[in-house]
C-alpha cells in the first residue's frame, strides 16, 4: 500500500470526534495521521511508535525539571511534547491501518499516558521549587498548584478509562443491548472541552519563562477541576445505564 492510499484509508478509519477537544481533534489527529503513514512506510509497529512517542515526551518533561526557565527552553519543550502527543495519536492510527491493534498495545499506550500525566506535573513542581517564577514568591501555595493539577488529571484519566472499560464489560454480557446515541460531535462541544486539552497545556510552555504562566496555569487548573466535577456524575450515569441490561438479563426481569 502506497503512502497516499494509506493516508486515505486512515481518513476513513478515524475514532469518533465526540468529546475530543479542539487541538486534539483538528491539529493532533491530522498530524498523527501523517506520522502514522510515515511509520507504516518505515515498517514500524504500533508499540514501537508508542515508545518513540514516550521518548519525545520524556525528553520534554526532563528539560522542564532540569533546566532553568527561558523562552528557548519553553519553545523546545513545546516542540518535544507536541511531537510526543502526535506520535501518541499515530500509534493507534497505525494499529487500525495494519490491523495489529492488541490489548497489550492498548495497555502500553495507556501506561505511557499515565506516566506522562504524573511526571509532567511533577516536573513543573520541581522547577518551581528550584527556580521559582519570575515576579512571584515561591510559597507553599504556589507549590501546591501542581499537586492539585496532578490530582485532577489522574482522577479524570482514571474515571474516563475505568468507565469506558466497565461499559465495554457490561455490553459484552448482553451482546444485543443497544448502544446509546451520544449525539453529533459538535464544534461547540470540542471548544468547551478545550481547557482539558493536553494540546493547550503543551502550548502553554511558550509562556514558561514569564510571570503570566503561573496565572494561566492556575486558570487551567480551575477549568479542569470544573470539567472533572461535571464529568464524574456523567460517567457514573453512563456506567449505571450500561449495567442495567446486564442485570435484567441475569435476573430474567424485563426493564
Amino acid at each position: 500500500m502506497g503512502a497516499a492510499q494509506a493516508y486515505q484509508s486512515l481518513a476513513t478509519a478515524q475514532k469518533t470526534a465526540f468529546g475530543a477537544p479542539a487541538y486534539s481533534r483538528w491539529v493532533n489527529r491530522p498530524l498523527g495521521r501523517v506520522l502514522a503513514v510515515a511509520a507504516y512506510r518505515a515498517g514500524m509497529s504500533p508499540n514501537q511508535v508508542t515508545l518513540v512517542s514516550a521518548a519525545f515526551t520524556a525528553s520534554g518533561i526532563a528539560c522542564i525539571a532540569a533546566l532553568p526557565p527561558s523562552f528557548s527552553l519553553g519553545l523546545a519543550v513545546t516542540v518535544l511534547l507536541a511531537l510526543g502527543y502526535a506520535l501518541d495519536s499515530a500509534d493507534g492510527q497505525l494499529a487500525r491501518l495494519t490491523g495489529l491493534g492488541r490489548p497489550s498495545g492498548e495497555w502500553l499506550d495507556h501506561t505511557v499516558d499515565m506516566a506522562k500525566i504524573c511526571t509532567l506535573q511533577g516536573a513543573i513542581l520541581l522547577s518551581w521549587f528550584q527556580w521559582g517564577r519570575p515576579g512571584l514568591e515561591t510559597s507553599a501555595g504556589l507549590l501546591l498548584l501542581p499537586l492539585a493539577f496532578l490530582t485532577v488529571n489522574v482522577l479524570a484519566f482514571f474515571g474516563w478509562l475505568l468507565s469506558d472499560l466497565l461499559i465495554r464489560v457490561a455490553r459484552a454480557r448482553t451482546p444485543g443491548a443497544p448502544v446509546p446515541d451520544r449525539g453529533p460531535a459538535t464544534i461547540l462541544r470540542s471548544l468547551l472541552r478545550t481547557p482539558s486539552d493536553y494540546g493547550l497545556m503543551l502550548l502553554s510552555f511558550l509562556l514558561w519563562s514569564t510571570t503570566v504562566y503561573a496565572y494561566w496555569y492556575t486558570a487551567l487548573l480551575a477549568a479542569n477541576a470544573l470539567i472533572l466535577a461535571l464529568a464524574l456524575p456523567t460517567w457514573f450515569g453512563q456506567v449505571r445505564r450500561a449495567e442495567a441490561p446486564a442485570e435484567h438479563a441475569a435476573t430474567g426481569v424485563a426493564p
